[in-house]
Parts: structure tokens; C-alpha cells; sequence
């Protein structure tokens, strides 16, 4: 008897949960068929069978169709949209929703930044072009630390130069962590795997592995750096040159380091 009731109060306090939840992200409460045979919400019912929605509890197979097309558009947040929701927000005391349409409106300030990068970078370097469907900026839109802007250039072949442009505080602190080490170090058979070199006037770490090929990082401020990684490139200085195809100067300023 005791074990029934506790099995009963558990489900009833699940049930609960579920539905406090649905009522958080708007969602309708389930009526008694839909729990029965698990359909209208994707997940599966009962008696173990799937859910006809697209939900954690629906598959393709059986008499489920599978999904052939569709998709996301990036869309970026509307700055003046959410600095004006922000307002609205604060001026009736919703802190809670102001504090998130600024947040929002700080994430399309980033995104445009990262696209205004991202369009400045050259269409070719070292005779390596563009490969558009590499092209990414994200951004996690949290105090100006999280942007990423992404670029690669390839022959098709087996030479490829990929650019990352970071807020990123680790690869950051890794950097430092190099600058403090001294000016290089050595593996057991003699050869430097990474040391100190100038990129257009900004000190900088390259490295080297035989499995990876070249990792050039240039700090261009207190946050931001951009990290070359350069594969079946012949030498170091090769790497140097492709390096300085990209105008440092003027992405330091599009991000706002001093």
C-alpha cells in the first residue's frame, strides 16, 4: 500500500512539473487523448509507441514521413528594435525582459561587427582562395567577449589556410602563457616547435606540428587576437606572409582595441 501511494504522488508531482513548464514557454496544457497515444507532442505515448510530431518521441519509419527540406534563416537581432523593447521594459519595471533585450541588442551589435570583419578580408592569399561556405560569425553576445568571425582559403587540393578572429580569454591567457615561457622551445631531436616573430609590427607565437602543420597567433589587443592555422605550408615564413595579407590594423580598430 505504501509503495502505491508513493508511486502515485510521484506522478502526480511529474505531472505537475510538465505542466509547469509548458506554461512557461507558452505552451497549451495536453488533453487526455494526446497523454494516452502520444500524439500532438511528439513524444511517445503509453503503450511505447512513437509520437506522430517532431518532437524528442517522433522518428521517420512506419507511418511517420521523413523530413526532405526546410531550415533556419540567420537572422541577427534588430539593435534599435531591442534598445527600444529595453526601454519599454525598464520604464514599467520588467527588469527581467529589459535586461534581455539588451543583451539582445549587444548580439546584433557584435554580429554587425563580425560581418563588417569578415567582408574586409581578402577574396584570395598566398594563391589560396576563398571557400565561401566557411564563412561564419558567432557570438554569444555576453559583455563583448564571445565574438568569432571564421574564414578559409583552400587550392581544392591540399594546402588550406583557416583564419579565426576571437574575443576568446583562452586562446588569449595560452598566448600570454607563451610570452612569459621565454623565446622558444625545443623537442628531444633539436627542433624548435614554437617560438616569438613580429607580424607587421604585432609580437606573435608560431608553432609547428608535424601532424597539423603551422598555428600563427597574433594578439591585437587586451581580448582579441587572430589565429592563423596553415596546412602543407613549406616554411615559417611563408606563413608570415600570408599573415600580413589581412589589414591588422584596421580590424583591431573595427573591434575596438586600443
Amino acid at each position: 500500500m505504501l509503495n502505491r501511494l508513493k508511486n502515485r504522488a510521484a506522478g502526480n508531482a511529474e505531472q505537475k512539473a510538465g505542466e509547469a513548464i509548458d506554461n512557461l514557454f507558452n505552451g497549451k496544457k495536453k488533453n487526455p487523448q494526446d497523454q494516452n497515444t502520444g500524439q500532438g507532442n511528439g513524444q511517445g505515448g503509453a503503450n511505447g509507441q512513437s509520437g506522430m510530431g517532431s518532437g524528442p518521441g517522433g522518428s521517420p519509419g512506419g507511418n511517420n514521413p521523413a523530413n526532405r527540406g526546410g531550415g533556419l534563416i540567420s537572422t541577427p537581432p534588430d539593435v534599435r528594435q531591442n534598445l527600444a523593447d529595453a526601454e519599454e521594459s525598464y520604464k514599467r519595471n520588467a527588469y527581467g525582459e529589459s535586461r534581455y533585450s539588451i543583451q539582445q541588442a549587444m548580439l546584433g551589435v557584435e554580429m554587425e561587427i563580425g560581418n563588417l570583419i569578415l567582408k574586409s578580408l581578402p577574396e584570395m592569399v598566398a594563391a589560396l582562395r576563398r571557400e565561401a561556405a566557411a564563412d561564419q560569425v558567432t557570438s554569444t553576445g555576453w559583455g563583448w567577449a564571445g565574438l568569432t568571425i571564421h574564414r578559409e582559403y583552400g587550392d581544392g587540393k591540399d594546402r588550406e589556410l583557416r583564419v579565426s578572429i576571437a574575443n576568446n580569454s583562452v586562446w588569449m591567457a595560452s598566448v600570454n602563457a607563451y610570452f612569459m615561457a621565454g623565446a622558444y622551445a625545443q623537442t628531444n631531436n633539436g627542433q624548435q616547435n614554437w617560438k616569438h616573430v613580429k607580424v607587421k609590427g604585432y609580437r606573435s607565437v608560431i608553432e609547428y606540428d608535424d601532424a597539423s602543420g603551422y598555428r600563427l597567433s597574433v594578439p591585437l589587443g587586451q581580448s582579441s587576437l587572430i589565429v592563423y592555422e596553415a596546412v602543407n605550408f613549406a616554411n615559417e615564413n611563408e606563413v608570415i606572409k600570408a599573415a600580413e595579407a589581412l589589414d591588422l590594423d584596421n580590424i583591431k580598430k573595427q573591434l575596438g582595441e586600443q
